[in-house]
């Protein structure tokens, strides 16, 4: 579905990726592991078109993205949920929910998948018409997760999700992502938590220094003894 090859990404002029090469097939999780500054939000960004003069190659379902807009990007299929609190916090639930959907097939559609998003997480229908900003954290997440939904993606990428969380709020975050890709979603995940992202994914990457090291299966990348030593604290 996804094919990145020997993408470079500068700020300014100071490299931040190098020759980074990797790929997501249909309906897979696929995790990109590495510590704070080693370049993952940077190949979202990257992919979803937000960043300026990458050199390399970006093909999603045959077509050649990289460069595109980061709505052109967003109408072929990819759509991005930032880490971080990035809802907008003076608008309602439901107000930020139907944001997600601007792109007129996404509007068509949006009372069926605004049904949808609220029957994964019960919660933010009953609490459609509360501020964003007085959520918890984890209410949060769920409603940048559901706004991703809501444009009717082929392929979400998510950037770091368990950050700032509980662990009892990962595992019911993740366990939605999982009921996501059984439903026909394809996910890249960036992540620090690392024993928690193998765990979901079908493969994952290992990056530092803003190149790929390593690349396995998620139960593969558990026993290597690198990844152990590095991510896993054992």
């Amino acid at each position: 579905m996804l094919e990145v090859n020997k993408l470079n990404v500068s700020y300014g002029v100071i490299p931040v990726l190098h020759d980074v090469s990797f790929n997501v097939k249909e309906n897979e999780i696929v995790t990109i592991l590495g510590s704070n500054g080693t370049g993952k939000s940077t190949i979202l960004n990257t992919i979803q078109g937000f960043m300026k003069h990458p050199t390399g190659r970006v093909i999603f379902q045959d077509e050649p993205i990289l460069n595109l807009p980061p709505h052109k990007v967003v109408d072929m299929g990819i759509v991005q949920v930032p880490e971080g609190s990035k809802t907008f916090p003076y608008m309602t639930v439901k107000e930020n929910l139907l944001l997600g959907a601007y792109r007129s097939n996404s509007w068509k559609k949006r009372n069926e998948t605004l049904c949808y998003v609220y029957s994964l997480y019960p919660i933010l229908k009953e609490r459609s018409n509360q501020m964003a900003r007085l959520l918890s954290g984890g209410e949060q997440q769920m409603l940048k997760i559901g706004r991703g939904l809501m444009a009717n993606p082929k392929l979400m990428m998510i950037d770091e999700p368990s950050i700032g969380l509980a662990p009892i709020i990962v595992d019911a975050l993740y366990e939605t992502l999982v009921k996501l890709r059984d439903a026909g979603l394809t996910i890249l995940l960036t992540e620090q938590n690392a024993l928690r992202a193998l765990q979901l994914a079908n493969r994952g990457y290992i990056l530092q220094d803003g190149r790929v090291v390593i690349e396995d299966t998620g139960v593969n990348l558990m026993k290597n003894n690198l990844v152990k030593k590095a991510y896993l604290g054992r």
